[in-house]
């Protein structure tokens, strides 16, 4: 194998993970230390991760996003600038958060639930003190906290009861709108990796860092040995054991356990007749219920719907399958739209982030009193074996370009622990 530097070490460094932040690391190694050896490992079939397009054959050159999607903090996200050098499109079309449209009930309750949700999130904004749990900031018995548990499933995709506002205050995706790439997120990641050095369905089980001079690394495909590891697999897998270290490392285990991954799964539905429903805006499932979606109707303008279900309802939907997902989504449309929607509508594709082998969920939440965890999991052990990902970042979890700047510092402390000396 290329690398090869007679101590019986195949390869300078392993990278175990081909999402975000597997993927970013190895093209700056490459590009800043060129004369490394570089090889990533990933246990699923494609690059991208958490990052998966599929095309959709009436939707033209528009790919269905059943991963991350929006480039959060556009105009600093790393991503961005990443899509123009790989040739594709950024859609600058403002997010329904941004101003883009939504599908306006003008009455007096959604006004009043407005209201209700600002307040509690300036509540948020404001603590101070001990770390408490999302729920916890809540008025009892405010009749728009269904709608308000709701959209806390949408930012951590998990139940306000196991999510920690320290944590939440800590989130900034950094400054500007959030975009969209025109033929897919997952398209994006993916292509950037295509310079890597590959394996893919390669599931590493056991990291052995007893040798001062090498780790030694068991596969489902046999064994290899370098001098540095990069593991960027996601939290559920650490912390589920998926991979042994030798000896261990119970510091990680247990940040893992404690920075789980929440769940959002997407839905996507044909639509027959494009003129059926409004393009690019944005409505609420329900305004009143927590167990409810939200919907991006024709994204792009194409004739499709994006079903977005986070939290225990995503659990359940994944759970019972794509036809309970697409009952669940057909009755809440046609609750606005009127009962003749559901003759216009069809399954297209649908995410299952619980199930998918080798991830597990969504992205990371932290439960209260586990923020600092992040940089418990992000600190190299040894200078030997180094940690990236989502998780990994104290503002910019639960992002692909947060994964992306983990990857990135990992990548120079990497290059600076290994001597020029070859």
């Amino acid at each position: 194998m290329p690398g090869d530097n007679g101590k019986g070490v195949e390869q300078d460094v392993v990278i175990i993970g081909a999402g975000a932040a597997g993927i970013a690391a190895a093209r700056r190694l490459q590009a800043i230390r060129p004369d490394l050896s570089i090889l990533l490992l990933e246990a699923g079939d494609r690059l991208g991760g958490r990052a998966w397009s599929v095309g959709l054959p009436e939707a033209g050159d528009i790919a269905l996003d059943l991963g991350c999607g929006w480039l959060h903090g556009a105009r600093t996200n790393a991503w961005t600038a990443i899509a123009g050098e790989v040739g594709l499109t950024v859609d600058r079309t403002p997010a329904p958060w941004n101003g883009g449209r939504r599908l306006q009930r003008d009455d007096a309750a959604t006004q009043a639930a407005q209201e209700a949700i600002g307040a509690y999130f300036e509540r948020l904004d404001s603590h101070e003190g001990a770390d408490i749990d999302l729920a916890e900031m809540l008025e009892a018995g405010n009749p728009w906290n269904g709608q308000i548990r709701a959209i806390g499933t949408y930012i951590t995709g998990a139940e306000l009861e196991r999510s920690s506002v320290l944590d939440y205050n800590r989130y900034d995706p950094g400054p500007g709108p959030d975009w969209r790439v025109r033929e897919g997120y997952g398209t994006l990641i993916s292509r950037y990796g295509l310079p890597v050095p590959t394996r893919l369905g390669v599931e590493v089980t056991r990291i052995n860092h007893r040798h001062a001079g090498r780790i030694d690394i068991e596969t489902n495909q046999g064994g290899l040995s370098a001098r540095i590891v990069l593991v960027t697999v996601s939290t559920n897998v650490l912390a589920a054991g998926r991979i042994a270290f030798d000896p261990p490392l119970p510091d990680k285990i247990e940040a893992a356990a404690r920075l789980p991954l929440g769940l959002a799964d997407k839905l996507f539905l044909r639509l027959a007749n494009q003129e059926a429903l409004p393009a690019d805006t944005h409505m609420l499932g329900s305004i009143s219920r927590g167990a409810t979606g939200t919907y991006q109707l024709r994204p792009f303008g194409a004739a499709v719907v994006e079903a977005y279900f986070a939290g225990d309802l995503a659990h359940d939907l994944e759970r019972q399958g794509v036809e309970a997902a697409f009952s669940f989504a057909a009755d809440e449309l046609a609750a606005q739209f009127g009962a003749d929607i559901r003759k216009q509508l069809s399954v297209a594709d649908m995410s299952a982030w619980a199930a998918a082998p080798h991830i597990g969920g969504s992205y990371s939440y932290a439960e209260p009193g586990a923020s600092d965890l992040r940089g418990v999991l992000a600190t190299p052990r040894d200078e030997r074996i180094f940690f990236a990902g989502e998780a990994c970042s104290r503002a910019r979890y639960s992002t692909a370009h947060g994964a992306y700047e983990t990857g990135v510092t990992a990548a120079d402390l990497i290059a600076g622990s290994l001597s020029q000396d070859r």
